[in-house]
This record gives structure tokens, sequence and C-alpha cells, in this order.
């Protein structure tokens, strides 16, 4: 890791500890005759950093005060404290010159990770005002680069990684409704990647007022607690502990020439005025130098032509965004036809659902059916046993019935030989009656009609011709009975029916049992449907008319460049204009918001009962809001200052009334000298001894 030496066996080591925003360089072996420049190059090569221009190493000294690595300076002559546990360097590898605008001058990928997570952290850590519907805006794009689009896998939203706490605090607000606004807004991201996110927060970061200025503590000759600002648009000098409004500002247009000796800093303008300052620490003075020379070097840089190497890597920066195009385009469709075969999946489960749910009352009714088919199939063999049993009592009362018909018969003839025998009797005693009347009547006479009547009674064919004359006496013998049953056939069922009983039992009786009955299974049937979708490319148009033209005319190749880069720069006029309106109605929606939900500046905000360096930041940040508010009813921004209108000549009226309003400042105009940066000209810079 990082550059090797190679030392005498007497020689001890010399390591250097470099953090950059995520990822830590451990024991880097630097040599005594190493300067800044040496360790800058080798943590560059390490991380794979091409974009140079923009960083640089800090490191703090021996007061506790944040300095940047001089690169033409060796490491050990500079004031750089060691770790006492370890004895080596410790270093920051942060940005140190910012752009004015991210998006066309940033050009790789690892170059604008390092400028989010740096802007990131800055705001959650109070260093860099943002205003609390900027953070919720903010914080859901960082959500979006670090989880992707919104689910419900995602989890909680840790607050303490995406809002500052003076955010948090100055708001009656739960932890869950400041989720449920940044999941609101994380929401309408669909579908950025991590790269086109983190694009997103810093188009939006580096609309904030305190974005890419660094401050530096300056008093002027009456000892007046001062700030100076130095950014990418020039230098700004601020009162008291306002860091947004600068009292006043000077572009780098506006700036002629920087001076420093007798730790002193001189700034002359354009209309010849000069403002001179001194730093609170003079251990400071070589960054604040460091700082100025860069940051003019990177403004005049921007204004002229890329070099070799910068257009090599827009280039492959430009590939590459069209290889993450072409992937982010087959990944959405991928996740698009993913979406279409969980969808078909989901529904193809609710059909099985419903299927088995169905196949389930299939079951039930063929069980009900079943069971029905075991009760019938039992009644059917209760009702063959009770058939059975019936059958057999027929037969047992059919033969009951036949006894007792015989018995009936037999007792018939028993009646009818006791009849006739009690006829016989009567004639009997009749005739013993007539004897004893008639015992005076003469023998003869009286045997001839005895003799008459006895043969009335004996004679069968006259017995015969009267037996069913009603009137006459039923009398005759047992063989004139037994004649008369021959005779007439149907005598039995006469008799039968005299006495009530019947003769027969007209009961059917089923010579086979009834068949079981037979239960057609339920078929259920499902057409499945493939849905194919075919796409037919279009052939490429061909080409080929074989004519020649003549060569083009160049001043038409010109007016034709010049009239494409005017269309060039309209379009992206405006579409700055339209992503500056979205965002300031994104930040209009925000602020309706959770305005009525802020707390008043006088309640005692939970938490600020710590070190007395957090609450001056609470309460610079307060001051801070209360600035914010003023300046956003009014319509300024940060870029207010520097679009004023000039005055004639081409020196801005504003530089003289600024540098009257300073007041403290020692205006006087200097005469020429040697050590000194004339920043129209862009000459070196010649440093006094510090």
């Amino acid at each position: 890791m990082g550059g090797f030496s190679i030392f005498s066996r007497n020689s001890k080591p010399i390591y250097a500890k470099v953090s950059t925003m995520d990822a830590d360089l451990e024991k880097i072996v630097i040599e005594k005759t190493w300067t800044g420049r040496h360790l800058f190059e080798a943590v560059c090569r390490i991380i794979g950093l091409r974009e140079t221009w923009y960083f640089g190493l800090q490191y703090t000294n021996k007061k506790n005060i944040p300095c940047w690595l001089q690169n033409d300076k060796t490491i050990c002559g500079q004031d750089v404290q060691k770790d006492p546990s370890d004895a080596s360097f410790h270093f920051l590898f942060l940005v140190k010159f910012y752009p004015e605008d991210v998006e066309p001058e940033i050009i790789l990928d690892v170059t604008r990770h390092l400028f989010f997570l740096q802007i990131r952290e800055a705001i959650l850590s109070m260093n860099l005002y943002c205003s609390p519907e900027a953070s919720v805006l903010l914080a859901s794009f960082a959500v979006q680069a670090m989880h992707g689009d919104c689910t419900e896998e995602v989890g909680p939203i840790d607050l303490d990684k995406h809002l500052p706490k003076s955010v948090i605090d100055q708001y009656d607000m739960s932890a869950d409704m400041w989720r449920d606004r940044i999941k609101r807004w994380w929401s309408r991201n669909a579908g950025q990647s991590r790269e086109e996110a983190e694009l997103e927060y810093l188009r939006v970061a580096q609309d904030l007022e305190m974005y890419g200025i660094l401050y530096y503590p300056i008093c002027n000759n009456k000892e007046t607690d001062l700030h100076l600002g130095i950014s990418a648009q020039g230098l700004g000098i601020y009162k008291g502990v306002n860091r947004i409004t600068p009292r006043p500002f000077f572009s780098w247009s506006e700036i002629k020439n920087i001076q420093f000796k007798s730790r002193k800093f001189h700034m002359k303008t354009v209309d010849k005025s000069t403002i001179s300052f001194r730093s609170r620490e003079t251990s400071i003075d070589s960054s604040i130098l460091d700082l100025c020379i860069g940051t003019h070097n990177l403004y005049l840089r921007r204004r002229q032509p890329d070099t070799l190497e910068v257009q090599q890597m827009r280039s492959q920066a430009k590939e590459d965004k069209q290889r993450r195009s072409v992937e982010q385009a087959k990944i959405a469709l991928e996740r698009k036809e993913r979406q279409q075969m969980e969808k078909e999946c989901k529904e193809l489960k609710q059909q099985v659902e419903l299927m088995t749910m169905e196949l389930m009352k299939a079951q039930e009714s063929v069980r009900k059916a079943e069971e029905a088919n075991d009760q019938l199939a039992e009644k059917a063999r209760h009702s063959e046993h009770e058939t059975l049993m019936l059958y057999k009592q027929k037969s047992e009362v059919e033969a009951e019935c036949n006894r007792l018909s015989m018995n009936n018969m037999k007792s018939e003839e028993a009646l009818l030989r006791m009849e006739r025998k009690a006829r016989e009797a009567e004639i009997l005693a009749k005739q013993m009656s007539m004897s004893l009347a008639d015992v005076s009547l003469d023998a003869n006479r009286k045997m001839t009609q005895y003799s008459s009547q006895t043969a009335l009674v004996i004679d069968p064919n006259w017995h015969q011709q009267h037996q069913g004359h009603p009137g006459m006496p039923s009398t005759g013998s047992y063989h004139q009975l037994q004649s008369l049953e021959h005779s007439h056939p149907s005598s039995q069922q006469m008799m039968s029916r005299s006495l009530n009983m019947p003769s027969t039992f007209s009961s059917p009786i089923p010579s086979n049992p009834p068949p079981n009955l037979q239960n057609t299974p339920l078929q259920n049937s499902q057409n499945s449907q493939n849905i194919q979708n075919s796409q037919n490319p279009k052939a490429p148009p061909t080409y080929g008319s074989g004519l020649i033209f003549p060569p083009p005319d160049p001043s038409i190749n010109q007016i034709f460049e010049q009239q494409t880069i005017l269309m060039e720069l309209e379009k992206s006029r405006n579409e700055y204009e339209k992503r500056a309106r979205i965002f300031k109605e994104h930040l209009e929606e925000l602020r309706g918001d959770i305005d009525g939900l802020k707390r008043d500046e006088n309640m005692t905000v939970g938490g600020q009962n710590g070190t007395q360096n957090g609450t001056q930041t609470i309460q610079q940040h307060r001051e801070h809001d209360a600035i914010h508010a003023q300046n956003v009813a009014q319509g300024f921004d940060k870029f207010t200052t520097m679009r004023m209108p000039p005055r004639s000549g081409g020196v801005p009226t504003t530089v003289t009334q600024r540098s009257k309003g300073l007041g403290h400042f020692n205006m006087r105009l200097l005469p020429p000298r040697q050590q000194s940066y004339d920043v129209a000209r862009g000459s070196e810079w010649v440093e006094a001894d510090i």
C-alpha cells in the first residue's frame, strides 16, 4: 500500500495513516525526504483516483488546528502532530477545492462518490448548514443511493445517518413521522441508480448557502472578529456567527491582486481598492494562501479548453455511462419481466389455491356421496334382510292360512255332518211325534204315508234340485254334500269369504336386490394459456447510393457547429431552469409540510445539555435558520450577490460600495511589489516567509 522504501538497518521506518471517507489506509511507509506531493500521489494511486486536483491531505497541528499539507514542503518539516500510540502521522484525504457546477465538472464515479460522502458527513455533523426541507429531500436521495428503490424489505430508516440532529430537535415530530416523510419522497426516486441518486444529491447540495466554502478566522486593523470564506466563486467576508450572507463578497473576476507580507493579506480589486486583513492563527496562513492559489487556478482552468487527460477521462466516462445505460435498460427489462413473471406466478398461485379449494370441495362432495352411498347400501342390505324376513313371514302366513283353510274345511264338514245329524234327529223327532199323533190312523195309511215321506227325504235328486232355493230346508246326507262340493268348486272360496279369511297374499318379493348407486367422480380441467411476446427487430436502414459528393465548405461547418453549440447551451439552460423550478417546488412543499410542527425557539431542546461546542453549534444553526428564512422571504440565494449588474467601463458597481461598507478595513493603494500574485494575468505566487 503506497510507496515503500528501503531503509538501513539502523534507521527506523516512518508510517503514515490516511483516512478517506470510505476507507482507512494503514501504515504507509514514507521517507524523511518525502514532500506532501509524494504522499498525496501515493494515496491517489492506491485508491485509483485520477481527478486529483479537487483533493488534498489535511492534518491537525500541535495547536489542534486543522491545516492543509503543503505539497512542495517535506512532511517532517511541517507542523504535523504524531499519534502517541504508534508514533505515526495521521492525515485526512478530503475535498480541498470545490467545482462551480457538479454535473459537468466531476467526471468519474469515484470522485463523485467521495464528494457525496464528504458533503453528507458535513451536513450530518452540522458543519454545513442545511434547511429542514432540504434535509428531508437530501435524505431521500441518500437512502436511494444506499438501499435502492423503496421496498418493505429495507426496514426502518436510521435517522442519525440521514438527518442532522439540529433539524430533528427543531420540530415536535416523532421518529416515525420523519421516516414517513423521508419514505414518501424516497418512493418518488424509484428507478434511479446509485450514481444518479448521488448526482441528484450533489445537485441539491450545491445550492446550499454554505456549500463549498472554507472558513478561516481573520481580523481587520481594529481587531474585529471576522471570517474569510474561500469558494469556487470568490472570496467572502463574514461578520459574527453569520456564515450565510457575506459582507461583502468578491468574485475572482473582481480580484486583481492578492499579497501576503508581514503576516498580513492584501487584496486589490479591479477598481484599485485594497483590503487588508490578517489571520487569527499564524499557523493557517500557508493554508489560506494555498487555497487561494489552487481555487483561482481551477477558476482559470474551467475557462480554458480541456487537456488531453481530461478529454480521455470524459470519453471514458461517456463510454461508461453508455454502457451503464445499456446495463440499466437491460436490468429494467429484466426487472419488468421478473415483475411480469411474479405477477403471473401470483395469479397461478391464486388459481392453484382456487383449484385446491375446488378440489377440496369436490373431495368433500365425493366423501359425502360415498357416505350417502354407504348409507344407501346399508339401507338396501337392511331392506333386503327385511324383505327376506317378510318373505319368510309370508310363507309362514300362507302355510298357516293353508292349515287354517284345511281346519276350516274340516270344521265345515264336521258342521255339515252335525247339521245333517241334527236334521235327521229332527226328522226322526217329527216322525215320532207324528206317529204318536196319528196312532188312531189306520195302519195301512200310516205305512203308506210313512213310505212316501221316507222317499222324499232320502231321494238325492230331489235334494240337489232344491238345495239353493231359499225357504227350503238345508237337509241332506253326506253323499249329497260331497256331490255338491265337486259340482261347485268355488264353494270353498265362498266359504272362506263367509269366514273373512284371505286365501292368498299378493306381496311382491323381488328376486334380486336393488342395484347399488354409482357416483360419477368430478373432473376439473383448466386450459393454460402461454403468452409469448415476440418482438420483431427492425431491419437497419441500408445505404449505398454510390454518388460522389463535393467536399463541404469550411465556413458552413463552422456555422453549423456554432448553431449546434447555441442549441446545446439553450437546451442546458432550459434543463437547468426546469430543475431549479422543480427543486424550488419540492422545497416549498416540504417547508409547508413541516412548518406547522416547528417548536418554539425558547424551548429547551432535549439532548443539548452536552458539550459546550455542541450547544454553540446548535445556537449557530438556529441563527442560520433565521437568516435563511429572511433570505427566502426576500427571494435571495447564494448567487444573488454575483448577479448584480456592472457599471460602465466593465467594473461592477458593487465593488466600491462593498468596500465602503467594510468600515474597519484599511482601504489603501499599495505600491507595486515583487512579492505578489497577479490574479488577472494568472502568474505564479511568490510567497513571503511565514
